[in-house]
């Protein structure tokens, strides 16, 4: 989905849900109308469907048309675009209705159309179509522009995650690889290429997805350059539980960010370092990810400190929210010298 300011005034229509949606307010009104205490007719059985049939009728002729018109109608200015639409709407129903009426006169007998006037019965149809597709289609354009402004808030925050690889860690990995080059220069030009992978991470974080694959090489690029620096200080165990869902769609920059996490507020605050552990693990239903390492306890640790761990951490919940929706978690926690971080998202 683009920026809402990009998109079509006139919401999307081709889609079975906004279909079913429409139908299903047709059917609605049908049964208010049926079910009104006015005492001016009662409503039978074969009434009921037949005014159920011409309501459905009039929701999928008007829906398709402008389904099919709506590249074309997108084109003009959005409030003359809409006053076009809606009067296009009732006419299509009193199209419909007059047919209806007509059909009902032809065939004889007793019927819900027959019991009022042509017109009365052809201009009502057409302006309660129209009234009930303005409605519908002002909730469908506020719902889309409010789906659009979450995404494009979720985006934005995926491109603040590039402010995250801080730039004092580049200036530490650039010293560290020049430390490098005339000592080992096989690891100095690993270390560049790790570097070089993270960084390009970063500068895509708000285009498309990752995978699990994609985010734990990532995550391991990133130790691997922490490594160099903390030496013994840093240790890392991956807890792989197989079979995992490598290929499944992850939002970028899910795993690394936890990890850096790690190494900034826990193992370089350490005086002796320690272990990472990260562990991943499937049910095939769910895929955990689980990251713990040692920490100092938060309650002797400064504000901005706690605070710099925090936004990336909601960061990260709020956009496997948006892909994943309600069944994605994520939890953190520290006890006993450990922080432990785990999110917990579906695999289908």
């Amino acid at each position: 989905m683009n920026d809402p300011r990009q998109q079509s005034w006139l919401p999307e229509l081709c889609r079975l849900p906004r279909l079913a949606a429409m139908l299903g307010l047709a059917e609605l009104v049908v049964v208010v109308v049926a079910l009104a205490p006015d005492g001016s007719r009662h409503w039978t059985l074969s009434d009921f469907l037949s005014a159920s049939g011409f309501a459905l009728w009039l929701a999928l002729a008007v829906t398709v048309s402008l389904c099919s018109l709506r590249a074309v109608l997108s084109r003009l200015p959005e409030v003359p675009g809409m006053v076009l639409v809606v009067v296009m709407t009732g006419l299509i129903a009193g199209a419909c209705a007059a047919i209806v009426h007509a059909l009902y006169g032809v065939l004889g007998g007793s019927s819900f159309a027959q019991a009022v006037g042509f017109w009365r019965f052809t201009l009502g149809s057409a302006a309660m179509t129209a009234l009930i597709t303005a409605l519908a289609l002002r909730y469908f354009y506020v719902s889309d522009r409010g789906s659009a402004q979450m995404l494009a808030n979720a985006r934005a925050q995926a491109d603040a995650l590039q402010a995250r690889i801080r730039p004092h860690f580049l200036f530490n990995s650039m010293n560290l690889i020049a430390s490098l080059l005339r000592r080992d220069p096989d690891v100095a030009e690993r270390a560049v290429l790790d570097l070089s992978d993270l960084f390009r991470a970063a500068l895509g974080a708000g285009d498309g997805d990752s995978t699990l694959q994609a985010e734990c090489e990532l995550a391991e690029r990133y130790l691997s350059i922490e490594s160099l620096r903390l030496g013994d200080r840093l240790k890392v165990i991956w807890l792989r539980d197989e079979p995992l869902p490598w290929s499944l769609p992850m939002p970028r920059l899910v795993l690394q960010p936890l990890v850096e996490n790690a190494v900034l507020h826990g193992i370089s605050r350490v005086p002796a370092g320690g272990t990472i552990v990260l562990a991943l693990s499937s049910d095939g239903t769910n895929l955990r990810i689980r990251v713990r390492n040692p920490a100092p306890d938060p309650a002797t640790r400064g504000l901005p400190l706690l605070q710099g761990a925090g936004h990336a951490q909601r960061n990260i919940a709020h956009r496997l929210a948006w892909r994943f929706g309600p069944a994605a978690r994520m939890t953190g926690a520290w006890a006993d010298g450990y922080y432990a971080c785990e999110i917990t998202v579906p695999v289908q």
